[in-house]
């Protein structure tokens, strides 16, 4: 499981350091892609495989379906980790999630997700304002504290 907050930059040639408890996770191989929310979502390749087949599972003839697939797999790459930890992110995800110099590396269960600082600093000051109404409403969804 992946959990944690993480500050990182990333240098001229569009790299960054994946941190050590992460790197241990993923393994030297992972998949990057357009996550939602404008931040990427990083997957080791067990999970990563895992969601394929259940993007391969939805309906052709659904244009949501087709839609959904193709957000998630058209800019999906992989990534290796080099010798000093960092992996090279592609500038059209770079471009999709904002990402220019400050990045924060944030876990979140089977995937990690990349942000721009900006973006993140938005998204968690948002937290204190929804987080009440987003609890209440994970009971629908079989979730309770």
């Amino acid at each position: 499981m992946f959990m944690g907050e993480y500050n990182h930059t990333i240098d001229g040639k569009g790299r960054v350091i994946v941190p050590a408890k992460f790197r241990d996770a993923l393994g030297d191989g992972f998949v990057v892609t357009k996550g939602l929310d404008g931040c990427l979502f990083v997957y080791p390749p067990d999970a990563w495989q895992a969601f394929e087949e259940k993007l391969q599972s939805l309906p052709l003839t659904n244009k949501n379906s087709r839609q959904f697939a193709r957000f998630f797999l058209a800019g999906a790459a992989s990534c290796e980790v080099d010798k000093q930890g960092r992996i090279l992110l592609p500038q059209v995800l770079r471009e999709f999630a904002g990402l220019e110099k400050e990045v924060v590396m944030v876990g979140v269960a089977n995937r990690v997700e990349i942000w721009s600082k900006e973006r993140w600093q938005e998204c968690i000051d948002s937290y204190d304002d929804d987080m009440d109404e987003v609890a209440e409403n994970m009971e629908s969804l079989g979730f309770s504290i």
